[in-house]
């Protein structure tokens, strides 16, 4: 039910958002302007922590915080390259956010990567005895709080960490950040599809200007009717 309220919040500040954002469109953005806007990507909370204040646009006058969109758009490319240079069998991303679920699943199915849905089990990285043990070089995270326990074992193994990180997170144990709205279903459909995209153009495996045979409504997390 949190997860649902929370996606009924960003989708009234995405509306609103659509009428009072008017700073100009910059050119070369991996996905246009207005896309990234009604997705709600730019929407942070209420709160900030000091890491996130220079990815940080404006404060609204309700308090709420608004993400930089060509800061989000420069760490994409930027997690890309740096991603492509892992075997994809090496890369472990993590998810305990109901929203970021079926985006991970799709990102991970498209590059390659390994995914790891749900509750992270202790051990998962640092148990040697553990059975289903990963060994990944490197871990990208949907939220750095609800995902803590994978970040601090990517510590005890020595891995870099990859974040999606809110107004609200702080880098602790995070070593690259995406700032990005990352408790909203659209918005996270979208970065995974991007990261998805990007990661695969550096690679080589899709063309400089080369779209995914995918569209961002199968990264997307499908609501249940209530009662269904």
């Amino acid at each position: 039910m949190a997860e649902t309220k929370d996606e009924e919040k960003i989708g009234e500040e995405r509306k609103e958002e659509k009428t009072v954002e008017t700073s100009p469109v910059e050119d070369g953005l991996l996905l246009p302007r207005d896309a990234l806007l009604s997705a709600g990507v730019h929407i942070g909370t209420r709160m900030k922590t000091k890491n996130m204040e220079p990815f940080i646009y404006r404060v609204r006058p309700d308090g709420l915080f608004v993400l930089d969109v060509k800061k989000t758009d420069e760490r994409i490319r930027i997690v890309a390259k740096f991603l492509a240079r892992f075997e994809p069998s090496k890369i472990a991303v993590a998810s305990a956010r109901l929203y970021a679920q079926q985006p991970v699943r799709k990102f991970c199915e498209l590059t390659g990567a390994i995914p790891i849905i749900g509750r992270f089990i202790p051990g998962s990285f640092s148990n040697p005895l553990y059975p289903n043990r990963i060994e990944p070089d490197v871990l990208m995270v949907s939220d750095p709080r609800a995902d803590d326990q994978a970040v601090k074992e990517a510590g005890l193994i020595g891995i870099p960490v990859v974040a999606l990180c809110s107004t609200d997170n702080d880098f602790s144990g995070i070593d690259l950040v995406i700032p990005t709205n990352n408790k909203g279903r659209r918005a996270l459909a979208v970065i995974y599809w991007l990261l998805a995209r990007q990661v695969l153009r550096e690679r080589g495996e899709l063309k400089p200007d080369e779209d995914l045979s995918v569209p961002i409504e199968e990264f997307e997390t499908k609501l249940t009717p209530e009662g269904a």
